[in-house]
């Protein structure tokens, strides 16, 4: 009934997606000072546990239950109970976007972005915010941002209704985590401990190329497919983070006469994030363009936090928020309905409208999510402190929160 190699490869994808995560557990936790290495970790983690129970509960149903088309949706915003604890859906169940593939294997794709998409947030705020605040926090977030983007994009609301492309998540995904993240560092504050030395540059290492090895399934996986257009996401993949990396190699060289590992990660996962969105949409000698404007565009963003003042910790904002805004527009400009026949025309190739629908939607998205964020982090603080307090973050908040340390402070 089903194609045992769509099946298999969607399988995979899925399996990648949700490696990126504790990947990103392992950037995260390597640039972290050495006394919230695993107060960052567990958020991820956090993360992957407990957004797979929301999912089941209700939050497959309202990402992609209804549609705006056939008025049973929430205005074309959040999706319908109708597949609550997958309610209806079998073993025989197809999915409908590909009936080649099982429905439980897109549950599962689709989980993996549900997980990792709030996780990207946790980077922003590091050492700051109690453990039972983040985990209302998540909660909340997902319902509230990214169910909706979710449906509204990729489930059959109100956007996808009037065109809007995001192949992998551009919108859903980057803008949403990275102006989320903007916000929620503006409302915790800046750190007391202004020493943000990463511990271990070995890990960060190890957390980016396993991110650049997920994001083959987070962007070929899109496709839903095996066909021609996966290898073309996969390739072009490639090459918009490629170029990426030695775009800001490049700039950290001119700039500091000396190339640095930090630097060249950080590029990589600029790239990795601009491409996402037009990977599927847009041709292959666009991969390097790409690159190399998110290369230049988050790095000008990082220092524009920097020299205000924002205490983005990880920089969040800087490379997933700006990268996710950078890959819509060149989206918007460099589509092609040569390469997906069910894309649209950028603005070089004559579609103008196009254009103007995808940027506006990009700045509604990044004003939603700053919002909503910065809302939800107010109410949670009526009833818990967000932030922790000045001793717990001076003392860390492995040892103050977990009771836990990553190392062994009498040999480290």
């Amino acid at each position: 009934m089903f194609d045992t190699g769509a099946t298999g490869f969607m399988l995979l994808s899925s399996s990648l997606v949700m490696l990126m995560t504790p990947a990103l557990a392992l950037f995260y936790g390597g640039l972290a000072t050495k006394r919230n290495i695993l107060g960052i970790m567990i958020q991820s983690f956090v993360s992957l546990g407990w957004t797979t129970v929301l999912w089941f509960i209700f939050g497959y149903s309202l990402c992609f239950s209804g549609n705006i088309a056939s008025h049973s949706d929430f205005f074309g915003i959040l999706g319908n109970l109708d597949k609550a604890f997958f309610h209806g859906i079998t073993l025989n169940t197809a999915f409908s976007g590909n009936p080649n593939i099982p429905e439980f294997v897109f549950i599962s794709f689709q989980m993996m972005f549900a997980i990792i998409t709030p996780a990207l947030i946790t980077g922003a705020f590091v050492n700051r915010v109690s453990f039972r605040a983040y985990f209302i926090f998540l909660t909340l977030w997902q319902i509230l941002v990214y169910y909706p983007f979710c449906h509204m994009v990729w489930g059959g609301g109100i956007l996808a209704s009037i065109g809007i492309l995001d192949f992998a998540g551009g919108i859903v995904v980057h803008v949403t985590a990275g102006f989320a993240a903007l916000a929620s560092v503006l409302f915790v504050g800046k750190r007391v401990d202004k020493d943000s030395t990463a511990n271990s540059i070995p890990l960060v290492a190890i957390g980016s190329g396993l991110l650049w090895f997920g994001w083959y399934g987070f962007n070929a996986g899109s496709e839903l497919s095996v066909n021609a257009l996966t290898a073309h996401a996969f390739l072009i993949t490639d090459l918009a983070a490629s170029f990426a990396t030695i775009t800001w190699l490049f700039i950290d060289i001119i700039r500091s006469k000396r190339p640095k590992i930090v630097g060249v990660l950080t590029g990589s996962i600029a790239g990795l994030a601009a491409i996402t969105p037009g990977a599927g949409f847009i041709p292959m000698w666009a991969g390097p363009i790409v690159g190399i404007v998110a290369g230049i565009g988050c790095y000008i963003a990082v220092e524009f936090k920097n020299r205000h003042g924002i205490d983005d910790a990880l920089d969040v904002w800087g490379v997933h928020g700006v990268g996710g805004v950078i890959g819509v527009i060149m989206l918007a400009l460099l589509a092609s309905t040569s390469i997906n026949a069910n894309g649209a025309n950028g603005l070089f190739f004559g579609g103008g409208l196009f254009f103007i629908k995808e940027v506006l939607t990009i700045i509604g998205t990044a004003i939603y999510a700053f919002i909503f964020t910065y809302v939800i982090l107010w109410v949670i603080n009526k009833f818990i402190p967000v932030r922790v307090s000045e001793q717990v973050e001076l003392k860390g908040l492995d040892a103050a929160i977990l009771g836990e340390n990553a190392y062994d402070e009498g040999v480290l």
